[in-house]
């Protein structure tokens, strides 16, 4: 299942478009807090698939029944990218276990590249919800690699991936590599086109690049 919540109408679009606009995402400060911005209206979408019991709770003035989520989440970021999305998702999920994963570019001598998987902390993930987030999904390989090291650690009752932007090859990738029932892919927005250099068009850039400052390759 793939939602695309920049179809509908709502400030999420506000928040994509500032991360567009070449003008705007050059304040890195702007562009984190858009992301964690982002995040949140996907944590709010997400948490109606969780499952719920109804629990009573005592007020000043009496009793009354509140229907609460009752799954165990693990929130997963791809550093460095991820970050402020995995903050905005804090905003809401506060009680979530947290995991962090490094996925980087290695590059070849004739060119191109492939991604490489350094770094892994993470909790059991036995049973539980695995939120995976990283702002932009290209070619799908970061994720995919991403969840397949991650899956070392237990397998997740679902998995709900997270991209600002994707593109139809990512999601296609996505489709190919893992079984429709383990998993959703929130987005944005899906873009048509990926550059030679594996990023999307018009997409908005290097998130990573943007929301901390430019690394050395």
């Amino acid at each position: 299942m793939v939602y695309v919540l920049g179809n509908q109408h709502s400030v999420l679009n506000q928040f994509i478009y500032e991360m567009r606009d070449a003008s705007i995402q050059i304040d890195s400060l702007r562009f984190r807090t858009n992301m964690e911005r982002a995040s949140i209206i996907f944590a709010y979408e997400i948490s109606k698939k969780f499952r719920y019991k109804k629990k009573e709770v005592t007020t000043v003035l009496g009793t009354a029944e509140v229907s609460v989520p009752i799954d165990t989440l693990v929130i997963t970021s791809i550093l460095r990218a991820g970050l402020p999305m995995h903050n905005g998702m804090l905003h809401v999920f506060d009680h979530a276990e947290n995991a962090f994963i490094s996925a980087y570019r290695k590059y070849d001598r004739d060119g191109g590249f492939h991604v490489e998987v350094e770094y892994v902390s993470s909790p059991d993930l036995t049973h539980k919800i695995l939120i995976l987030c990283d702002p932009m999904l290209a070619t799908g390989s970061s994720m995919v690699l991403c969840y397949k090291e991650l899956l070392n650690h237990g397998k997740p009752l679902h998995t709900h991936f997270v991209s600002l932007i994707s593109s139809v090859e990512g999601i296609e990738f996505l489709k190919q590599q893992i079984p429709p029932d383990n998993y959703t892919l929130w987005t944005g927005a899906i873009d048509d086109e990926l550059t030679a250099q594996a990023y999307i068009v018009p997409g908005l850039g290097d998130a990573g690049d943007l929301a901390y400052g430019k690394k050395v390759k």
